[in-house]
């Protein structure tokens, strides 16, 4: 067996100690096929950090996913192709984005983690999914050394899901992501806070980047920074529940917060059952819920990933006991 000898502490942002065989930086596909040529086994591959949760020594070798470049690859007077390495900074591109003038993503700036993450969780923010400008994605297949390309109805892009958390989970490095990005773009200004803010800040006629630095100022109000509390952002999905559930809610707590997904369902905030169930600001040992934002847990210090884990389970029981609906977590256990 090979040793454990790699810290990951540095390559998460819950900031979890845990070893593995060894971290391998890939810098380009051929990288990562010189990799795979030696035969090491078994591999994960990590980005950011930000979205996992990591409750043990990892025997795997991982591959960190350092593919960079943006460029534009096709345009027309209405549309911008943009292929993005994976190894980007997803709130980076965001910003290139707005440099060129080209509309879509304003609205997730500063969510954290790498483009590659992107279409694994199928992230979103206020009322926008990465699954609006997604056109396809290429990737390795880690077996067979193979590359495929992923269009959107390949993906099976749902609520904070894709096939690569599913059926094809773990078989596949991502090395770059293709967007279809707006020159023209329709503002989405509606969800959560964003007007609120434009109108504090007196924009009555908001650009692009106007919204993005709505959303910043928003997510920087709420949200803490990985780098001085460590945290994997969002922690739980928000439920989506049968307008029924919600109206059963609502004879208890009049004020429960929902946001329709169509004519039967509805979304209620996880972060709003959280806080009414009492686990707001609580801590547990160092693991905690942060004081400002329900839905975000923190590590104030040495937590372990399982007692990091064992407080989402209280939460979860919590939340399931009040309002009778169990929460999923949002990232991803190692």
């Amino acid at each position: 067996m090979t040793p454990l000898r790699s810290e990951l502490r540095d390559f998460n942002t819950m900031r979890m100690q845990a070893k593995c065989r060894s971290v391998i930086p890939v810098f380009s596909e051929q990288d990562v096929f010189d990799v795979l040529v030696q035969e090491l086994h078994p591999l994960k591959i990590i980005g950011g950090g930000s979205n996992i949760l990591i409750t043990k020594d990892q025997d795997a070798y991982i591959l960190k996913n350092e593919i960079k470049g943006i460029e534009i690859i096709d345009e027309d007077g209405d549309n911008a192709l943009v292929k993005v390495g994976a190894g980007e900074n997803w709130h980076l591109l965001v910003l290139w984005t707005i440099s060129h003038g080209l509309g879509g993503i304003e609205n997730l700036a500063l969510i954290p983690g790498c483009v590659g993450a992107a279409p694994m969780q199928n992230i979103g923010a206020y009322g926008v999914e990465q699954e609006s400008v997604f056109h396809s994605l290429q990737a390795i297949d880690l077996v067979e050394g193979t590359t495929k390309t992923f269009y959107k109805e390949d993906c099976k892009f749902g609520y904070r899901e894709s096939i690569f958390k599913n059926e094809v989970k773990g078989k596949y490095i991502i090395t770059h992501v293709n967007y279809l990005f707006s020159k023209h773009p329709k503002l989405n200004t509606s969800y959560g806070a964003i007007n609120q803010k434009l109108q504090e800040k007196q924009v009555d006629n908001p650009t692009i980047e106007d919204v993005a630095h709505a959303v910043i100022e928003i997510r920087q109000s709420k949200l803490p920074d990985p780098k001085i509390i460590p945290n994997t952002g969002s922690f739980f999905k928000n439920p989506v529940v049968g307008i029924d559930v919600l109206e059963s809610i609502k004879v208890r707590f009049p004020s429960v917060v929902s946001y329709p997904v169509d004519e039967k369902m509805v979304k209620i905030p996880a972060a709003w059952l959280i806080q009414h169930a009492g686990y707001k600001g609580m801590r547990h040992g160092d693991a905690a819920t942060h004081e400002n934002h329900a839905l975000v847990l923190v590590n104030h210090g040495n937590a372990t990933g399982n007692e990091m884990l064992s407080f989402a389970e209280i939460i979860q029981n919590g939340v399931e006991d009040k309002f009778g609906i169990r929460l999923v977590p949002e990232v991803n256990i190692w």
